[in-house]
Formats: structure tokens, C-alpha cells, sequence
């Protein structure tokens, strides 16, 4: 079994702080690594947030892995001897080419707020002045993305990179440089969220007896639904990766409460599941009874993100085809199988 640096034992503590801010990362969202010798350390894409008590780690081997990526091949190697089970993130290949020691990729609410702005790119180059910062437009997350980054890379020195309807990544020489860089950039980009409006959660209980349905765990989703913007577009599309991997497409509105008094099944007649989440407008969200801890996590992040974009704001979603490819990806049905089994050892 390969023996962890020094480093790693501070990354666990970067990444567990990181992982418990929700403004930064959701669920089994974002990820970081750092390099040490031949080796990328690298979360294995579990919940940054249980760092310090879980292994989530996993050995890479440097080289291999940027030779596989230049070859167009995405399977990055593990190290022998790496001792786990585990498979490498799926964005272990935009790990492998960033330069930096340390390397964080977060979902950060304010990033992405802005990130899926049509009228986004002048704000960025104003805020983010005197950074060594570069955009990029959406890219399925793995290969296709690797290709692009490491295209930027080349042709300039980037500590900063905000990733269109996805996120933010950054590297720094430690891991302290790397967080202090998220902080910055976080505030530069801060958007203030508009004001709640109280849920019925008496009205919602009442509505999801004897259904498949129940109230989330925060209170804050039910902003999704109470919001007449946000409401808007959270049926719309999907924003990034996450909310259609967990949540999928656009999430359904409950017009009608006693149309809903008949489902208890988990699934439809037709085999389907029902919905993860609908939304009852003027009264709030409600969540299927066996949503995992991964969609709750992004029916809060949706709600974070959704406060946040101003009336005027166009947003781009992602599209069928941006979608399909998600939903279809063995990457990420091993990574939801991960979320769900957070509880055990």
C-alpha cells in the first residue's frame, strides 16, 4: 500500500473544511488533489466533507495518467500498490494536467450563479482583475474537458478557471494558497440572495400523507418553489452537471394538489420513478421518500443558486444532448452509488 505524504494529511483538512460549506460544495460535489513525487492523490468522489474520517483518497500515477490523457485516453492509472477499492474522481484528468501542487474543484454557489449567465464573461474580467483567470465554456466533465484545459494551459499561465455552467477550479503550491484563493475569489463574485418567503410545511405535510413524497431536510429548498423566478428556472433545465445527475431535467410543478393524492408508489405504471422533487407553487417543495442525502444536497443547491440570479438574468441550460451524456455515464452512476451508501464504513 502506498505510503501518504505529509501533504495529504493537510489536503484531508483543507477538504473537509471546503466540504462542509455548502456555499462551496454540495453533496458528493467538487473534489481535490495533490501531487507528490510521481503520484497525484486525488478524492475518489465521495463527500469532500468526510475527509478527515474516511480514506477518500486514492494514488494516481502521475506520468501514466498524463500520457494516457495525451493519447485521448481518459482511464487514468492507479499507482500499484494503491491499497483501495476506490476508483479515481472523474475529474482526475483535470487534476492530472493543472501544474499546481494543490488543486481544488468546487461547485461554488456564487461561481455558478454567475457561470450560467449568457452576460456573464464582462463581469468575470471585471471582478476577477489582477488573477490569473480563464473561462471556459461547458464541457462534459472528464476527457472533454481535460482536452480543453490542458489547450489553455498552453497557451497561458492559469491559477483561476471558471468552468461555464459548472464551477470553479484552482491551484496553488500549498494547500493554504489554494483555499485562500477560493476565498478570494469568492468574494469578488458574491451575490446577495433575494429574501425567502415562509413555506406551509403544515399544508405540505398534509398534502404528501399516504404519497411517496415528503418535506426535505432544508427548509431553504422550498425557495425553489415559492419564487416565482427561481420556480421558473428550476422547470426550465438543468444549470451543471449535479443538478441533472441527481435531480434530473427541469423538475415538475404540482398545479393540482388532489391530482396527488393517489401516488404511494415509489414508481409510476409505467416502471418510471417518480419525480425526486416537485415543486408546489406558493407553498414549497417536497421531496420523494427515498431522495438520497446526494439529491437533497442539490435541491439546496438549486435554491442557493436560483435566489441568486437576478430578474434580468439570461441563463443558459444545458442541453439534451449535454444531459444525455451525463445520465448515460458509468462515472457517474458509480458516483451515485457512492452518495448513497454515505453511512456506511
Amino acid at each position: 500500500m502506498q505510503q501518504q505524504p505529509a501533504l495529504l494529511h493537510e489536503l484531508r483538512r483543507t477538504s473537509a473544511r471546503v466540504g462542509r460549506n455548502i456555499l462551496l460544495v454540495q453533496g458528493a460535489g467538487g473534489n481535490s488533489s495533490i501531487k507528490h513525487d510521481d503520484l497525484l492523490w486525488v478524492a475518489s468522489g465521495t463527500w469532500l466533507a468526510d475527509a478527515e474520517e474516511k480514506n477518500i483518497f486514492v494514488p494516481v500515477a502521475l506520468s501514466a495518467a498524463r500520457a494516457a490523457l495525451a493519447q485521448g485516453d481518459e482511464r487514468v492509472p492507479l499507482a500499484p500498490d494503491a491499497g483501495t477499492t476506490l476508483r479515481a474522481s472523474i475529474e482526475t484528468s483535470l487534476h492530472a494536467l493543472m501544474p499546481h501542487t494543490v488543486v481544488l474543484h468546487v461547485h461554488s454557489v456564487n461561481t455558478i450563479a454567475w457561470a450560467v449567465r449568457t452576460d456573464a464573461r464582462e463581469e468575470f474580467t471585471r471582478r476577477l482583475e489582477g488573477l490569473a483567470w480563464r473561462w471556459l465554456d461547458y464541457h462534459h466533465p472528464g476527457l472533454p474537458l481535460a482536452s480543453v484545459v490542458n489547450h489553455t494551459l498552453r497557451q497561458d499561465k492559469a491559477d483561476v478557471l471558471i468552468l461555464g455552467n459548472h464551477g470553479l477550479v484552482v491551484g496553488a503550491e500549498s494547500c493554504a494558497g489554494a483555499e485562500a484563493l477560493v476565498d478570494e475569489v469568492e468574494s469578488r463574485l458574491a451575490l446577495a440572495p433575494r429574501s425567502a418567503t415562509t413555506s406551509d410545511e403544515d399544508a405540505l405535510r398534509s398534502i404528501c400523507a399516504g404519497t411517496a413524497y415528503r418535506l426535505p431536510k432544508d427548509p431553504q429548498c422550498h425557495s425553489i418553489a415559492i419564487d416565482p423566478f427561481s420556480r421558473a428556472i428550476a422547470t426550465s433545465g438543468s444549470l451543471y452537471p449535479d443538478h441533472v445527475v441527481f435531480l434530473g431535467s427541469g423538475l415538475p410543478v404540482l398545479e393540482r394538489v388532489e391530482d396527488f393524492r393517489a401516488p404511494a408508489s415509489r414508481v409510476r405504471a409505467d416502471g418510471l420513478p417518480h419525480p425526486v422533487a416537485l415543486l408546489i407553487p406558493g407553498l414549497g417543495c417536497v421531496a420523494r421518500e427515498d431522495a438520497s442525502d446526494g439529491a437533497e444536497a442539490m435541491l439546496s443547491c438549486l435554491a442557493l443558486v436560483t435566489c441568486r440570479l437576478p430578474l434580468t438574468a439570461q441563463v443558459r441550460f444545458l442541453t439534451r444532448d449535454n444531459e444525455s451524456a451525463l445520465v448515460n455515464w458509468d462515472a457517474e452512476r458509480y458516483r451515485q452509488r457512492l452518495t448513497a451508501n454515505r453511512g456506511a464504513d
